[in-house]
């Protein structure tokens, strides 16, 4: 596949370029073995996307970068977007359950999760017990779930999976993300628009042309070798000795990306302050991830778009049951971790979507180490502005015999039909025709349109 390239705000250690992070950090939140294609293949990948972004990084400077990043917050509200991967492949059937049919405990056994456990429950779904902490948010009506989605066709191998559904479009032989190329259509794009937070490694729905940026924190977003005042004033002083003369476009658009990487370097080396609103998050990686992009929000420089990564989901062994195991415990965290994180984020929370996404769900029936394997259909959360939560959306297909395809819940909803729906409500003004080329959407219901 042609590979276009990659204009991530990441640089190498050279004198007169910003350094975000190079620091490689893993997600992964340990629970269970994982089948080793999803550990293996995830990490090549990655590996070789940093290293073509780490080979582009002086021509992303004086091309890419310095040509579109020419940005001045001006505090105008906008809405923003949080994608959280959960990477592995999530069981959308542990997580809202139909306890309406007599199959699924049937299939399940040891590790179905009992109807009088359920939260939320209605005369078909449930949500797993851990999710009490956003039991109130889908009582107010902004906490929701659609069922019996995924990729228009079966693909059980986790590399595959995640990028055809992060490159969302299907027969292409370009290797661009749909996130890169929503960002793409706004001719002011500034790298800013577009972060991933917990690794610099950028995932494949943010690969491609526009430029973003992806760090492992905030506190890495500043320029190497600026530790002390004195070492940051020469390393300011070179900068504007290379780019800060001349009254072209690059030399303009130049000082606008200094300005904007000064900003930025701001929040990074300030004392990071306590979450709002006596939020408290969870011990974990995506406890910190979601109080750092909490922090990011507020400081308004124009994101629009973050991207997280919450990974582990792949358990093939000892899933566990409702009181202890590894969904147990990755449902706990994930719900305290985004209570938390609309908890800090106050009123600005209003403005902002959070919507999970899979490679694929997990099979109906437990295998015989009370684990699940690689299946098909899968439900989506979605939280936050926009949402017309308190229920699950989709077209259920049923999970007796007769109903499954291969042994797995089938599709009856596209994926994208859920995206597309996201940004016609909260970005209407972009092209989703051009975000998902030949896609044709079906209605899902779960987004308030304007």
């Amino acid at each position: 596949m042609n590979r276009p390239a990659q204009t991530t705000t990441r640089t190498e250690h050279t004198e007169d370029t910003q350094d975000m992070d190079t620091t490689t950090h893993s997600s992964a939140h340990g629970h269970g073995p994982g089948c080793a294609e999803f550990h293996t293949s995830r990490r090549g990948f990655l590996k070789g996307v940093s290293a073509v972004a780490g080979g582009v990084v002086l021509d992303s400077m004086t091309g890419g970068v310095f040509r579109q990043v020419a940005y001045a917050a001006s505090g105008t509200a906008r809405n923003v977007l949080v994608v959280l991967s959960l990477r592995g492949g999530a069981d959308g059937l542990s997580m809202v359950v139909p306890h309406g049919e007599q199959a699924y405990e049937e299939a399940r056994g040891r590790i179905a999760i009992p109807r009088d456990a359920l939260i939320a429950r209605d005369s078909m779904f449930g949500l797993h017990p851990k999710f009490e902490p956003l039991k109130q948010m889908w009582n107010d009506g902004k906490f929701g779930a659609v069922h019996a989605v995924g990729l228009p066709q079966p693909n059980r191998s986790h590399f595959a999976a995640m990028e055809e559904m992060e490159d969302a479009d299907l027969g292409s032989n370009q290797r661009r993300g749909w996130l890169n190329r929503m960002i793409g259509l706004d001719t002011s794009s500034n790298p800013l628009e577009a972060v991933h937070m917990g690794s610099p490694l950028v995932p494949t729905s943010l690969y491609g042309p526009s430029p973003v940026v992806a760090t492992h924190m905030l506190s890495k977003l500043k320029l190497h070798g600026t530790g002390k005042a004195d070492a940051r004033q020469r390393k300011t002083r070179s900068l504007n000795r290379v780019w800060g003369r001349g009254n072209g476009d690059l030399g303009r658009a130049a000082r606008s990306a200094m300005r904007t990487v000064n900003r930025v370097e701001d929040l990074a080396t300030s004392r990071p302050t306590p979450p709002r609103n006596d939020a408290r998050y969870p011990v974990g990686d995506l406890g910190k991830t979601l109080a750092d992009t909490a922090r990011l929000l507020r400081a308004d420089l124009g994101v629009e778009t973050v991207t997280l990564d919450y990974s582990g989901w792949d358990m093939h062994t000892n899933l566990g049951d409702v009181r202890s195991g590894a969904m147990t415990d990755m449902v706990e965290e994930m719900a305290k971790a985004l209570a938390a994180f609309f908890k800090d984020l106050g009123a600005l929370g209003n403005r902002v979507t959070v919507v999970t996404i899979s490679e694929f769900g997990r099979r109906v029936e437990a295998n015989g180490n009370n684990g699940l394997d690689h299946g098909f259909g899968n439900a989506m959360l979605l939280l936050g502005a926009g949402v017309k939560g308190g229920r699950v959306h989709g077209n259920w297909p049923g999970i007796g015999p007769a109903d499954l395809r291969e042994g797995d819940l089938q599709v009856t909803r596209d994926y994208r039909s859920v995206l597309t729906e996201v940004l016609k409500s909260r970005f209407p003004q972009v092209n989703t025709s051009k975000v998902f080329p030949g896609f044709k959407p079906e209605t899902i219901n779960a987004m308030r349109l304007p």
